[in-house]
C-alpha cells in the first residue's frame, strides 16, 4: 500500500494524563457503546450459523471464488480452515476442477537440514485429514457454473472451539482498511499494543477478539517500514501543503469578513507550528456569556498529528456556543500557554472568571501563568468515565461501589471532610502506591466540590452540557478531510450553534411567590428553570434569628448542615458562612418577604454584588445557582 489517505482521521485522545507513554484511558461510554455493538455483532454471527447449510454434491455456486469463501465460512463455523489443493486447466473452459481441502490434509514433505546451520524444527499440523470438497466447472445455457462434485466432512482431528478457530493464519488476516489504520496510528507513533487497543475499541469488540494477533500487526509493520518510510516523505508533503491551505483559508476569510481573526506560529523551519481563529459573532457571544469557559482538548488528528482545542460556552437559552478554537503540534506548557494568550487577545483582552478543562498538568500550569485570576476547574465529567479502566490496580469487582463512594467523596462540602475521607477510600480500595490516584489527588482543588463551591459554572458541569458538547463536536468531525475542508465545517457548526434559536415554551408557575411570578416575565425558560427549582427546594429550609442579629438557615429534616446568615441592609449585602448562595435565597425567602414581595430582584443583585462584576440577569441568575 503506497497512497496516502485522503481522509483526515480525528479520535478521541487516548494519552494518559499522567505522561507515561505506555498509559492510555478508555471512555465507559465508549465501552457500553462497544459492547452494544458487540453484542449485534455475536447476535448476527449466531443468526449467518444457523443458517448455514453443509455443502454437499450438487450444490451449485456461480464462481470457484464464491465455493470457496462459502466452504470456508463452513469450516470457521464448524472448527477448521480450508486451503486451496490442486485445480485443472483446459484450453476452452480454463481452470474447471478446484479441490479445496482441510488445513490439515496430506502430510508435511520431508525438508533436509542444511549443514552446519540451526535449523528450528517445527513440528507441521497436517495429520491426512480426508475432509475436502470438489468442485467441477460446467457451461449451462452460456453461463459458468461450478458443481460440488465431492464432499467429505470426515475428519481424524479435533475440531477447534471458536474461540481457537479465529486464531488459525487462514482468519488472521489484516484487512485493507485495517491496514491503512494501523500505518497511520503506527505513523503518529501508537506503539502496538495502543495500536491493537485503539482498533478494538473502534469495532466495539472485546479486548483479544480482532481478527488478527498483535504479533501479526506488528510483523506487518515491520514488513512495511519502507512503506510507511515513503509515506512519511508524502505525509509530510501534504501536512506542509494543508497547513498552508488552511493558512490562505484563514487569510481569505479575514479579507471578506473584518471582525473574524486568527494568529498563527511558525517553528524553527518557517513552518506552521500552532493555528487558532474565532469570528466576529464568536467573540461579541463572549462578551455576553464570557463568564464561564469550557476548553475542550478530547481530539486529536492522525494524519496532521495535531490536537485540536475548542473553546465553548453556555448561553441563556442553555445552548453550547463557540468562542473560538485552535490547532496545536504538541501538548506541551508552551503550546498552551500561546493558545490561552491567543484566545485572551481574541476576546479582547477579557478574562474569563472560570475555566473548565479535562485533567492535564501541562494545561493546568499554562493556565495558573496565563490566567492567574481564573479559577479553574476539571469537570466531573471528564473524570467519571476514566474511572473504570484508569487506576494501575483496578477496583475491579468493586468497581462500582468505589464509584459510590468516590461521588460521596465529590460532594462533601468540609476539605477538612475530604481530605479524611480520602484516605480512607484509597486506602479501602487498595490504591495507596497508585500513580493515578495520586495524580487526581494533586488536582483536588480544581474539582472536589469542598473546594470549587461557589465558583461559577454556569451549569457546564453536567451530563447535559457535556453531551452537548459532543454532538457539537462529531458536527465538526463529520468531515474528515483536508485542513481546509475542516476549516469550512468549524465555521459552519459554529455559525449553527449561534443562530440556532429555540421556541419559546410556557413557563408553568409551582409556587404563589411574586419573585416566581416577576421572573417568568423577564427571564429565558433555561434561567427561569434554574431560579425555579431553588424557589421550590427553599420551601424545605427555615430561618432562626440567632442573639447577635445573624440568622440560621437549617433543613427541616437535616440535623446538621446549617448555615449562618448575615444581612447588612445598609450595604444591601448578604453574607452565608457556607459560601454558597443557595442558604442566601431561602434567607431572603424566609426571613425578608416584605422585600421579595416589592423587588424581588433586587434581593438578588444584593446576594451578587459581593462578589460579581457582570450585571446581567439572566447570568445573574446562573451565577447563583448553577455554580453550587
Amino acid at each position: 500500500m503506497t497512497s496516502i489517505p485522503s481522509k483526515n482521521i480525528w479520535i478521541r485522545r487516548q494519552q494518559c494524563p499522567c505522561g507515561d507513554w505506555k498509559c492510555y484511558v478508555t471512555y465507559e461510554g465508549d465501552s457500553e457503546e462497544a459492547s452494544s455493538i458487540a453484542s449485534q455483532l455475536v447476535k448476527n454471527d449466531s443468526t449467518t450459523s444457523e443458517a448455514m447449510v453443509s455443502p454437499y454434491v450438487g450444490m451449485v455456486f456461480k464462481s470457484d471464488d464464491d465455493a470457496f469463501e462459502y466452504y470456508g465460512n463452513f469450516a470457521r463455523k464448524n472448527g477448521f480452515s480450508i486451503r486451496k489443493e490442486r485445480s485443472r486447466l483446459s484450453p476452452q473452459l480454463g481452470i474447471y476442477k478446484r479441490d479445496f481441502v482441510c488445513y490439515r490434509s496430506g502430510f508435511a514433505p520431508m525438508k533436509k537440514k542444511p549443514t552446519g546451520e540451526h535449523h528450528r524444527d517445527r513440528k507441521s499440523v497436517r495429520c491426512g485429514c480426508d475432509a475436502k470438497m470438489y468442485l467441477s466447472k460446467e457451461v449451462v445455457d452460456g453461463f459458468s457454473q461450478w458443481f460440488v462434485v465431492q464432499f467429505s466432512n470426515v475428519h481424524n482431528h479435533e475440531l477447534l472451539e471458536d474461540d481457537q478457530v479465529r486464531l488459525l493464519p487462514a482468519y488472521r488476516k489484516i484487512h485493507e482498511a485495517d491496514q491503512e489504520r494501523i500505518l497511520l496510528l503506527s505513523k503518529a507513533g501508537f506503539p502496538i499494543h495502543r495500536i491493537v487497543k485503539v482498533l478494538e475499541l473502534e469495532k466495539g469488540i472485546q479486548g483479544g477478539q480482532l481478527p488478527f494477533l498483535e504479533r501479526d500487526v506488528r510483523n506487518f509493520v515491520q514488513n512495511r517500514k519502507k512503506v510507511v518510510q515513503e509515506n512519511d516523505a508524502l505525509l509530510t508533503e501534504k501536512r506542509e501543503n494543508d497547513t498552508l491551505e488552511l493558512l490562505e483559508a484563514c487569510k481569505g476569510t479575514k479579507e471578506a469578513d473584518e471582525d473574524f481573526v486568527y494568529d498563527f506560529t511558525v517553528d524553527e523551519n518557517d513552518k506552521v507550528e500552532h493555528i487558532a481563529w474565532s469570528y466576529g459573532d464568536s467573540v461579541h457571544a463572549y462578551t455576553m456569556f464570557g463568564d464561564a469557559v469550557y476548553f475542550d482538548t478530547s481530539y486529536q488528528s492522525i494524519t496532521y498529528g495535531m490536537l485540536f482545542g475548542a473553546w465553548l460556552g453556555i448561553d441563556n437559552h442553555g445552548r453550547t456556543i463557540f468562542f473560538g478554537c485552535v490547532l496545536l503540534q504538541d501538548e506541551t506548557r508552551r503550546s498552551f500557554s500561546w493558545a490561552l494568550q491567543t484566545f485572551v487577545r481574541f476576546m479582547r483582552g477579557r478574562f474569563p472568571q472560570t475555566i473548565l478543562t479535562d485533567l492535564n498538568p501541562e494545561l493546568r500550569d499554562a493556565i495558573r501563568s496565563e490566567l492567574p485570576g481564573t479559577k479553574h476547574v476539571i469537570s466531573i465529567w471528564d473524570i467519571l468515565p476514566k474511572i473504570s479502566s484508569w487506576f494501575s490496580v483496578s477496583p475491579g469487582p468493586r468497581c462500582i461501589e468505589f464509584k459510590s463512594e468516590f461521588d460521596e467523596l465529590y460532594r462533601l462540602e468540609s476539605s477538612e471532610d475530604f481530605e479524611l475521607q480520602w484516605n480512607q477510600m484509597i486506602s479501602m480500595f487498595g490504591l495507596t502506591t497508585d500513580k493515578h490516584i495520586a495524580l487526581l489527588y494533586s488536582f483536588r482543588e480544581s474539582w472536589a466540590q469542598s473546594y470549587i463551591r461557589g465558583y461559577f459554572l454556569a451549569c457546564m458541569a453536567t451530563t447535559t452540557y457535556s453531551k452537548s458538547v459532543d454532538a457539537f463536536l462529531k458536527g465538526v468531525f463529520s468531515a474528515q478531510t483536508c485542513l481546509r475542508s475542516f476549516f469550512e465545517q468549524v465555521g459552519i457548526s459554529a455559525n449553527f450553534q449561534s443562530q440556532a434559536h429555540r421556541d419559546m415554551q410556557y413557563m408553568h408557575i409551582k409556587t404563589t411567590i411574586p419573585m416566581e411570578e416577576h421572573a417568568r416575565s423577564i427571564l429565558t425558560p433555561f434561567a427561569f428553570n434554574a431560579l425555579q427549582q431553588e424557589l421550590v427546594l427553599a420551601m424545605q429550609y427555615a430561618a432562626s434569628e440567632m442573639a447577635n442579629g445573624s440568622y440560621l438557615v437549617q433543613h427541616f429534616k437535616k440535623i446538621d448542615g446549617e448555615r449562618l446568615v448575615i444581612w447588612i441592609p445598609e450595604e444591601e449585602q448578604i453574607h452565608c458562612s457556607y459560601g454558597g448562595k443557595k442558604a442566601l435565597l431561602i434567607f431572603t425567602m424566609t426571613t425578608l418577604p416584605g422585600l421579595v414581595m416589592t423587588n424581588g430582584f433586587k434581593i438578588i443583585n444584593a446576594l451578587l454584588k459581593p462578589c460579581l462584576q457582570s450585571h446581567q440577569l439572566q447570568r445573574s441568575v446562573l451565577i447563583m445557582f448553577a455554580g453550587n
